[in-house]
């Protein structure tokens, strides 16, 4: 009889344990930013970040087996965030950089792209390098990879730091920047929402500060970063990835 109830037990224990999984999933903090438009923003509607790098990471987080609660940051807080184990993960506009590098770690390149040269409206000249704007004020959005860029190839007369790529076209369309940074997709798709009518963006202009997006994890977190790795690459090859970029008006990486 004793032997009976245990073999019972012992069964209720394994089934109980085969069904803990799926309504158990580990939970991971994602630190994004709502202002990075496509790959993340704030919609008003829900008041919750929404684009490309949610939906990225929410994808990967299926696959992988966990779930993820967004939280809003400041793109400069980021990675400060991630190393003081406030969030578990970075999904946002970030590009790998060898700087970066030494202080987190990155998933595989997932989106591939270039800063992009903002104008005034009125100014119709077609810049193609840094060097038409030589000795010239412009901006570009603190935190990101351009700042440093900028200041060290010496050309420019000062470059202004700005906390958000909308507060740079502001500027830009206002006159008190000759011209701005930014992240190429971000500001496309600022512009193409019909915002921001002073300012353009100069399609004759040729990036130079070429990088790509990863997923950001904390240094020595090798096992969440194998895993998103893993999903990451299965989500390439099933079209995910691609209907994700197609949904927020990206091409896909090599159309």
């Amino acid at each position: 009889m004793l032997l009976k109830r245990l073999v019972h037990a012992a069964v209720a224990a394994l089934a109980l344990a085969a069904v803990m999984p799926a309504s158990a999933q580990q939970v991971l903090k994602v630190g994004s930013t709502a202002t990075g438009v496509p790959f993340t923003f704030l919609d008003t509607k829900t008041n919750s970040i929404q684009g490309v790098m949610v939906d990225l990471i929410t994808e990967i987080g299926k696959d992988a087996g966990f779930q993820t609660q967004i939280e809003p940051m400041q793109f400069s807080a980021l990675i400060a965030s991630l190393t003081s184990n406030k969030i578990d993960i970075i999904s946002a506009a970030m590009f790998i950089t060898p700087a970066r590098k030494e202080v987190i770690d990155f998933s595989d390149p997932f989106y591939t792209y270039g800063e992009g040269l903002l104008v005034p409206k009125t100014d119709t000249r077609d810049y193609a390098k840094f060097e038409d704007l030589k000795g010239e004020v412009v901006g570009a959005q603190v935190g990101t990879a351009f700042v440093d860029a900028l200041k060290k190839t010496g050309t420019f007369g000062e470059v202004k730091v700005y906390e958000t790529i909308p507060d740079i076209l502001r500027d830009v369309g206002a006159g008190r920047l000759k011209a701005g940074f930014a992240d190429y997709p971000i500001v496309a798709y600022n512009l193409k929402q019909g915002g921001f009518a002073g300012a353009r963006l100069v399609e004759s202009y040729k990036p130079t500060m070429v990088g790509s997006v990863g997923i950001g994890v904390r240094k020595g977190d090798q096992d969440l970063l194998k895993k998103i790795n893993t999903s990451l690459a299965r989500l390439k090859a099933n079209g995910t990835v691609d209907k994700i970029l197609d949904k927020w008006g990206l091409k896909a990486q090599g159309a």
